[in-house]
C-alpha cells in the first residue's frame, strides 16, 4: 500500500509540474500575442479542458472516438507549440502576424471542439432480430391394411381380333354448275357484225373471238357467244 501511495505522489507532483510549465508557456504566448489581462490566464485553461475532455472520451469510448482524438492532436500541437515558441524560436518581444492570427482565432475552434466532444455520438447498430427455425411439419403416419387375396377366376379363351375398319374413301364434290350467261343483246350483235364485217375487209379474214373481245371490251364468254352468233 505505501508502494502504491509512493508512486501515486511522484506522478502527481510530476503532474502538477508540467501542468504548470505548459500553463505558463500558454500564457506567455497569448500574451506576446497580445491578449493580456485575464484573457491571457483564459487561454491555457481553455486548451487544457479541451485536452482532458478529449482524452476522458477516448477513454470512455462512448462514440466519437476518430473525432476525439482528432481534437486530442489539436490541443496537444497547441500545448507543444507554445512550449517550444518559448524556448527561444520565436521573438516574443516582436511575434509574426500568424501567431497573433492563431491565438486570436482559438477560441472559436476551442468552442468548436468542446461542442461536439459534448454532443455528438456515434449510432449504436441494432442487433438483428433472431429468428427461431420453423418447426417441421409432422409427416402424417398412414396405417396400411393388409389386403385380403382376390380370388382366382379361370382363364378365358383369346377373343378374335376385331375386324380393321374399311378405310374411308373421301367423297368426290361435284363441280359447282358455272351460271349461264344471259345473251347478248341485239344492238350489241349489230354492232359486233358490223366490226367483224370492217375486219373482213381491211383483212380478208373472218374475226376470232380474241379480236372481238378486244374490239368490243367484253368477258371471254361474251365474246365468244357472239363469234358463235356471228359464223
Amino acid at each position: 500500500m505505501n508502494r502504491i501511495a509512493r508512486r501515486l505522489d511522484a506522478v502527481l507532483v510530476q503532474a502538477v509540474i508540467a501542468g504548470a510549465l505548459s500553463f505558463a508557456h500558454l500564457h506567455d504566448i497569448a500574451e506576446a500575442a497580445g491578449q493580456d489581462g485575464w484573457k491571457g490566464w483564459a487561454y491555457p485553461v481553455s486548451v487544457d479542458l479541451l485536452l482532458v475532455a478529449a482524452w476522458r472520451r477516448l477513454r470512455t469510448r462512448r462514440g466519437g472516438v476518430r473525432l476525439a482524438w482528432v481534437w486530442f492532436l489539436i490541443a496537444l500541437t497547441v500545448s507543444l507549440g507554445a512550449n517550444i515558441a518559448t524556448a527561444g524560436f520565436l521573438d516574443l518581444g516582436n511575434p509574426p502576424a500568424w501567431l497573433r492570427m492563431l491565438v486570436a482565432g482559438w477560441p472559436a475552434a476551442a468552442f468548436l471542439g468542446g461542442t461536439l466532444l459534448a454532443h455528438s455520438t456515434e449510432p449504436t447498430p441494432t442487433p438483428a432480430p433472431a429468428t427461431t427455425p420453423a418447426p417441421a411439419e409432422e409427416q402424417p403416419v398412414v396405417h396400411t391394411a393388409e389386403r385380403e387375396p382376390e380370388p382366382e377366376f379361370p382363364s378365358l379363351p383369346p377373343r378374335d381380333p376385331a375386324p380393321e375398319p374399311e378405310p374411308l374413301v373421301p367423297a368426290v364434290e361435284a363441280p359447282e354448275p358455272v351460271p349461264a350467261l344471259p345473251a347478248p343483246p341485239p344492238a350489241l350483235i349489230e354492232h359486233a357484225r358490223k366490226v367483224a364485217d370492217a375486219h373482213r375487209a381491211s383483212t380478208g379474214h373472218e374475226i376470232d373471238a380474241d379480236t372481238l373481245r378486244t374490239r368490243l371490251g367484253v368477258p371471254p364468254a361474251m365474246a365468244q357467244a357472239i363469234a358463235t352468233q356471228l359464223a
